[in-house]
């Protein structure tokens, strides 16, 4: 495998121009793990990052959304997209199968509680990655994501995250500002993720008749923490991982939240609104609102309060920044879901390890961190946090097995463990 890695970077170096049309074996072969909508997004995306990168296997647990991704993915990539019935493969264990395909590239999509071990066989095996967000649901995972960055280091191998925000070149120049000083020192930051019901959760009386407990709870894997890590996690962790970039992607040092569950659960167990109080050294606080109940106001916005001036994102198309120096981005705004893949690409080919691991925990670990405080009713630390031994994902879990998450918190009952 290292010997096809580095002839890949040389053989790209060598022939920059000439590559068009090249034999096979100078291609980059993808794999994708989870063939869903984020999954066949970031396929499509792989495919037009590199003029010779080919999808060669792909997994799942469904033969209709393989058959189906593959399909879209066709249309705009037919000759790209190289992936036989012998490597389309099914199951919870059809991750290994495309590790082991011969594959230089791994898409990790599949609901996030999968994270840490998908990527932890997929470095160990020597594969580039690119991980979707977030990339664990609980402390033992993130703990797990950390060890298997730094593998990946060790191993010259990319590793970059689908935090999209980080490569969007119009938040990046904003970023840049702020933490340039053009706020002045940050004193607050205030971030919403305000929305509807991202996958409503369907009563008990839609199971269709022997389907297992395990097939249930991924066919509706955002209402499991277990699986989804919850609202806070899943989603406005993309809120959490602007707070942690403005911040430095220093940790805060404790956090209080509130939520609950508005909508009837319907047998998951997430709540379906948060809002976190963290605590940064010298006083500096964040705030992050989010909500996913139907018929609110709705809003994903960042505002970040300086002693010099403000910087404010979502409130309009472009981000703009006001008092002393006022600022408004006038360039013209990337894609950035391209372009985690043309980053990825490009190291790969250069041979030049992209490797967002150590950050991309740090936010993750941010969102839990508020999940925990909301669900437990507790103050949490930072060290609280990563030393938490609640592992919510279970070590094995079988499609046609039983398994019973646990119930819906009670701030004031629910441990921290």
């Amino acid at each position: 495998m290292r010997e096809r890695r580095d002839f890949i970077k040389t053989s790209a170096l060598a022939f920059p121009a000439v590559l068009r049309g090249a034999q096979d074996v100078k291609a980059v072969r993808i794999g994708l793990v989870g063939c869903g909508g984020r999954g066949t997004g970031a396929a499509s995306q792989a495919l037009k990052a590199d003029d010779y990168s080919q999808l060669v296997a792909v997994a799942d647990v469904d033969q209709t959304r393989i058959d189906d991704c593959l399909a879209r993915l066709r249309r705009v990539a037919d000759a790209k997209v190289r992936v036989e019935p012998s490597h389309q493969f099914k199951g919870l264990d059809a991750f290994r199968k495309v590790i082991e395909s011969d594959v230089d590239v791994v898409l990790l999509a599949t609901p996030p509680g999968f994270r840490p071990l998908h990527l932890r066989a997929a470095i160990e095996a020597g594969k580039h990655v690119f991980c979707e967000k977030p990339v664990a649901v609980d402390a033992p995972g993130v703990r797990s994501v950390l060890e298997t960055a730094k593998l990946a280091q060790e191993k010259n191998l990319s590793l970059v995250s689908g935090f999209c925000w980080r490569y969007s070149n119009y938040i990046r120049e904003t970023m840049t500002r702020v933490l340039d000083g053009a706020i002045g020192e940050v004193v607050a930051y205030y971030a919403t993720y305000l929305t509807s019901p991202v996958k409503p959760m369907p009563p008990a009386s839609e199971r269709p008749p022997g389907m297992s407990d395990v097939e249930w709870q991924i066919r509706n894997w955002y209402n499991f923490s277990y699986l989804s890590g919850d609202g806070l996690v899943e989603q406005a962790v993309h809120s959490a991982d602007k707070i942690a970039w403005v911040m430095r992607d220093q940790p805060p040092v404790s956090c209080v939240a509130v939520g609950g569950r508005q909508i009837p659960a319907q047998g998951g167990n997430i709540f379906d609104h948060v809002e976190v109080n963290y605590t940064y050294p010298n006083g500096v606080r964040a705030f992050l609102g989010q909500r996913q109940i139907e018929n609110c106001h709705n809003e994903n916005s960042d505002y970040i309060l300086g002693s010099k001036g403000q910087c404010l994102i979502g409130r309009g198309p472009i981000p703009s920044i006001t008092g002393e120096n006022k600022w408004r981005f006038e360039g013209q705004k990337n894609d950035m879901y391209q372009a985690e893949h043309d980053a990825l690409f490009a190291s790969i080919r250069q041979g030049k390890p992209v490797n967002d691991g150590v950050w991309m925990a740090t936010s993750t670990m941010l969102a839990i961190m508020g999940r925990m405080a909301a669900y437990t009713g507790q103050q949490i630390t930072w060290e609280m946090a990563m030393g938490s031994q609640e592992k919510l994902f279970p070590d094995d879990l079988r499609w046609d097995g039983s398994f019973e998450p646990p119930p819906l918190p009670r701030p004031g009952v629910t441990r921290f463990l």
